[in-house]
């Protein structure tokens, strides 16, 4: 295949990416909120067919099924597949299901809960070709994935969202669209504890904006409040989540407390990624492979575990976007390689 564009169909995010004889010559990405309704994902489908141009090949993973548009995951594979087609049209384009390898639009009934959320393993497959021992961090938007790579193979102990769950390797929690209070319970303000109220009053792109370590384009969606993306609003959204008003403290009042919250949130990541590694299946020496919009959260991540860090875009020698998409650059990169697609990845 010459030209292969990956895709990645998320709740919140359509992602793509167009690889030209095994490189990666474009990423793109745009904000698809699938649970307001499926038009902004028909629109960014079109705007990106026109803006990457044509393909001998288009593959697809997706974790959008699981969105409240859809009543059942199977309805969601279906129809998100279904959307795909008619966008990508004349060529039919290919399913990433995971442990299953490539499947055609017509078995996607059949292989659904290989499809489903299965874009980390599209990530961890390609990992596992480029470095044959390592520990996968993809912190996103959204949430976390923690995916050990061992003698080449994908070593994850889940599969499904529930199992992933349970292991440590996937954790809702990410860069930006996280609610800050699932992050903590309480928090300290001016040396004393509070609560904080149950309301979607700050994400986590609030937190890190205000400590100024969130990545440009990281934040697509609106703010809790509908406001603006400044430092300043930010501090007044992290106020009401300790029933206060910016006014209430000086700046740095808000500036430790955003602090507060990124330490509990690392420590989630990082308590999660021991846990895993209690297994003792992956190498002392491996490195951390850190991918996404919140690669800088895994780096840190890795120097809390004493790990080494590899960028999943040097890695691949790609553009340093491409870590921010990794799973639409995998699942393209991994559409390219035609002994992937005959076999599958777990013959890779």
């Amino acid at each position: 295949m010459s030209v292969v564009i990956g895709w990645d169909i998320g709740g919140a995010h359509l992602k793509a990416a167009r690889v030209k004889h095994g490189r990666v010559e474009a990423v793109v990405q745009a904000a698809t909120p699938l649970w307001l309704g499926l038009d902004s994902l028909e629109t960014a489908f079109d705007a990106f067919c026109a803006e990457l141009g044509r393909a001998d090949r288009h593959v697809i993973t997706m974790t959008g099924e699981l969105c409240d548009a859809f009543p059942s995951r199977r309805a969601g594979v279906a129809g998100l597949a279904e959307i795909a087609a008619n966008h990508l049209t004349p060529a039919t384009p290919l399913l990433y299901a995971g442990r299953a390898g490539f499947v055609e639009l017509r078995d996607a009934p059949s292989h659904a809960d290989d499809i489903a959320s299965a874009n980390w393993h599209a990530s961890a497959a390609l990992v596992a070709l480029r470095a044959p021992d390592a520990l996968f961090i993809d912190i996103g938007s959204t949430t976390t994935d923690i995916i050990p790579v061992v003698a080449g193979r994908v070593a994850a102990i889940g599969y499904t969202d529930a199992e992933r769950l349970a292991s440590g390797e996937l954790i809702y929690t990410g860069m930006a669209r996280s609610f800050v209070m699932s992050l903590a319970s309480r928090a300290p303000f001016r040396g004393a504890w509070t609560p904080l109220m149950n309301e979607y009053f700050a994400s986590s792109a609030d937190v890190h904006r205000i400590l100024g370590d969130l990545p440009e384009g990281a934040d697509k969606m609106a703010t809790a409040d509908g406001r603006e993306k400044t430092v300043a609003a930010s501090r007044g959204r992290l106020a009401r989540m300790i029933g206060r008003e910016a006014e209430d403290g000086a700046d740095s009042d808000w500036d430790g407390l955003a602090a507060w919250f990124a330490e509990a949130q690392i420590r989630q990541i990082t308590d999660a990624a021991l846990l895993r590694l209690s297994r003792n299946d992956l190498a002392v020496a491996a490195p951390v492979v850190a991918a996404g919009v919140g690669e800088g959260l895994a780096a840190e991540a890795a120097r809390r575990l004493g790990r080494p860090c590899l960028g999943f875009s040097s890695l691949i020698a790609a553009p340093a976007e491409a870590s921010h998409c990794a799973p639409a650059v995998a699942v393209a990169l991994l559409g390219a390689n035609q002994e992937a697609l005959s076999s599958g990845p777990e013959s890779l």
